[in-house]
């Protein structure tokens, strides 16, 4: 998990905020790593490295979300480990924000059993029984991420709410995260539709 303040949420979802700084004595974190940020969702980490404060720059206080490198250093000489120096090391921390999959922990599964998807899919056919939708919904999301939910419903030939109510069910299932704007496929839902490609096309 990692932790923000309150004030720093809106950055984060909206992408404004790339970039962290910690007094850690160890790295907690990695690399490729996904992790939960109550109540935003899911945090990926794009890189980490260690670096020394006389090293940061204006353009990382930004970043970070800081509207000077000295608001940023006041704000991490705040923590427990007291005052910094040029040469104290910090962790940098590289990410983006990639949805809201902790609601759903399953979203964040990227590797499906054969029995996984048959399960899937036979949800699914529970959701189609009147008309089928959701693996044109998928597809749909999967190929304009990010877009609002009105162009896609409009590409659908759907109207807008009844076309969100039923993304929703899609996340409920662990298939797609919502962003400030629009959708993407979630690891799950990617996992999901690789699978029946290849059932497809052996």
């Amino acid at each position: 998990m990692l932790l923000f303040q309150k004030t720093f949420h809106a950055g984060l979802e909206s992408g404004a905020i790339t970039l962290t700084y910690r007094r850690w004595p160890q790295a907690r974190v990695k690399a490729g790593g996904r992790y939960r940020c109550h109540p935003i969702g899911v945090l990926e980490v794009d890189g980490i490295s260690r670096v020394k404060v006389k090293d940061i720059t204006a353009e990382d206080a930004a970043r970070a979300g800081f509207e000077a490198r000295e608001a940023l250093l006041e704000y991490l000489a705040g923590g427990p480990a007291g005052k910094l120096d040029g040469e104290t090391e910090l962790f940098r921390v590289e990410l983006h924000h990639v949805g809201d999959g902790d609601r759903v922990p399953l979203a964040l599964e990227a590797e499906l059993s054969p029995e996984d998807v048959a399960a899937i899919e036979k949800k699914l056919a529970k959701l189609d029984a009147a008309e089928p939708w959701t693996l044109k919904t998928l597809r749909s999301i999967e190929e304009h991420p990010r877009v609002v939910a009105r162009i896609l419903a409009q590409n659908l030939g759907r109207e807008r709410d009844p076309f969100k109510v039923d993304v929703r069910k899609l996340k409920r299932l662990g298939l797609t995260q919502s962003f400030e704007v629009g959708y993407e496929l979630s690891p799950r839902g990617k996992a999901f539709l690789q699978a029946l490609a290849r059932k497809r096309d052996p």
